[in-house]
């Protein structure tokens, strides 16, 4: 039986090794392919931070619920990555990786081109969100086949000592694909009026994916297989059922279980904090125009590209663990204060007017449920419009209703009068564009995020590839990456947004994500094993 980190040199007669053009070749293809899948994923959710999805295809007269079960959408293709995994990691360990990540590709364009041909809910009823959440499951079960395969079959392609550095251009198609997302949805909007944008070009982006699609299939029918399959294959080393045998070989649960809550549960909320919780932090908490916010996040993704490729060549010098473990610690000390520093920047004035004037909720029972469309009780209803407004308040139980801001009562609780006293002491309720200098300390906070995202996810195609033996590699890496990231990760901008609505903190949602990478941090610290395996010529058990 083939052992981890086996490759040609193991499974039969050696084949000759790839030389730099088709190496290249391997990079470029497999790492714009990801970039494009992910494209296709992300870009529900750029739209879902700007609301348009929820007045779309969720309208439910209640901004908040609206918001809510939009992210709620898109929680549900994460949730199906999973499945997607054991679908395609099977298929994959069994008939190759090549032919396995052009079939997720496909079904990936195929979906995504589908969303943007889906009539609105107001056209057709009900029926328009039931076949969002169809697409969203589609485009789930192609990516859980589509990370495996790309990053498997680079890091079998990867010379001895070079896997980390690599792997890492794959990391970085990921943060690639959210970036290409941004840029796509900014381009459609200046090709076309406001009115146009919100009535139907908003569908633009999501048809563009039938191009991607055309690209990335010609890159990719250029490749072979991967020349580790290819050997395990001649060789009949192959496994019978792979999604059984990753259960059963021996030591593969604790890898898997390490896999699971160590790596990809921790690296993926810090990743999807960088990016869609600091867009919807802009547009929505801090009031950020809508274009400008995308703008910054867009850029400051961009610039933070780097770190991903830097960590991933470090990590074949130091060990895998090393920049996983500094980075869980780095995230638990510095989330809270990088977001503030970026909320403050963002919005000025809410910011100070919070801290000098905060606002006071007192009421008999103030029970606020962000999922009402008409709230309980006149305190609720209080707390309802604040937390659409962004702003922060706390609560206080008493006999009856009061409003307080800045310690002065509010005369009555209408949202009129509310607004009124929140802007008679400085609170900005309207949309703001940052000066250049306070988006010049957004861009550097969120290249901060980068570099705490890229210390975690730079190194990990090459870490889980190396955990796991050739003939189950596939099932293997896929099944706990895409558990992880689909429930920790894709259900991180729901829980952060309800959490923000109901406790009227603005950044309260940020406690999740250190809840799961505290966590992270206890599983890779005690039961990762830094194994350094080299791909190539390592017979490691």
């Amino acid at each position: 039986m083939a052992t981890i980190g086996a490759t040609q040199a193991e499974t039969g007669a050696e084949a000759p090794a790839p030389s730099r053009k088709d190496i290249q070749l391997v990079i470029t293809a497999s790492s714009l392919g990801t970039i494009f899948e992910w494209y296709d994923f992300f870009i529900y959710g750029t739209l879902a931070a700007s609301g348009i999805i929820g007045r779309t295809f969720f309208p439910a007269g209640n901004e908040t619920v609206q918001t809510l079960l939009a992210w709620a959408g898109f929680a549900v293709g994460f949730g199906f990555r999973p499945l997607g995994a054991v679908l395609f990691g099977f298929l994959g360990d069994r008939l190759g990786r090549k032919y396995t990540f052009l079939v997720t590709i496909t079904l990936m364009g195929v979906a995504t081109a589908g969303v943007g041909l889906v009539p609105s809910t107001e056209a057709i009823g009900l029926a328009a969100p039931a076949i969002i959440i169809f697409l969203r499951i589609l485009q789930g079960l192609a990516l859980g086949g589509e990370y495996g395969g790309a990053a498997i079959y680079v890091a079998e392609h990867a010379p001895a000592g070079r896997s980390g550095y690599y792997t890492s251009f794959i990391q970085a198609s990921v943060a690639g694909g959210f970036i290409l997302s941004i840029a796509v949805v900014l381009a459609a909007k200046a090709a076309v009026t406001a009115e146009a944008w919100e009535a139907w070009a908003w569908r633009l982006p999501f048809l563009f994916s039938l191009l991607l699609l055309a690209v990335s299939l010609w890159m990719r029918l250029k490749l072979s297989e991967s020349p580790v399959f290819k050997q395990m294959k001649a060789a009949g080393e192959t496994a019978a059922n792979p999604f059984i045998e990753s259960f059963t070989y021996p030591g593969n649960l604790r890898r898997l279980f390490v896999a699971l809550f160590g790596i990809a549960a921790g690296l993926t909320v810090i990743w999807y904090t960088a990016m869609f919780t600091v867009l919807s932090f802009l547009q929505t908490t801090m009031r950020v125009e809508e274009t400008t916010a995308q703008l910054i996040v867009g850029a400051g993704a961009a610039a933070g590209l780097f770190w991903f490729i830097l960590f991933g060549w470090l990590s074949d010098r130091i060990g895998r663990k090393l920049p996983i473990v500094i980075g869980y610690a780095l995230t638990l000390v510095m989330l809270f204060p990088i977001f503030w520093v970026m909320g403050s920047a963002a919005n000025p004035g809410l910011a100070e007017a919070a801290r000098r004037a905060p606002v006071v909720v007192s009421g008999p029972q103030c029970r606020y449920s962000p999922f009402d469309k008409e709230q309980a009780d006149e305190c609720a209803r209080v707390l309802d419009h604040l937390s659409k407004k962004g702003v922060e308040y706390t609560t206080v139980v008493a006999p009856v209703t009061v409003v307080t801001v800045g310690g002065v009562t509010v005369a009555n609780d209408r949202p009129e009068t509310i607004d009124a006293a929140l802007i008679a002491n400085g609170y900005n309720l309207g949309k703001v564009v940052p000066t250049p200098g306070n988006i010049a300390i957004i861009l550097a906070a969120i290249i901060l995020l980068s570099a705490l995202s890229g210390v975690t996810y730079g190194p990990v195609a090459a870490l889980l590839a190396e955990m796991f033996p050739p003939r189950i590699r596939y099932s293997s890496m896929s099944i706990p990456y895409h558990i992880g990231t689909g429930y920790f990760g894709g259900f991180l901008p729901f829980i952060s947004q309800y959490i923000v609505a109901r406790s009227g903190n603005p950044y309260g949602g940020l406690w999740y994500t250190l809840a799961v990478v505290a966590m992270a941090l206890i599983v890779t610290l005690v039961w990762l094993r830094d194994e350094k395996v080299d791909l190539a010529k390592s017979t490691a058990s």
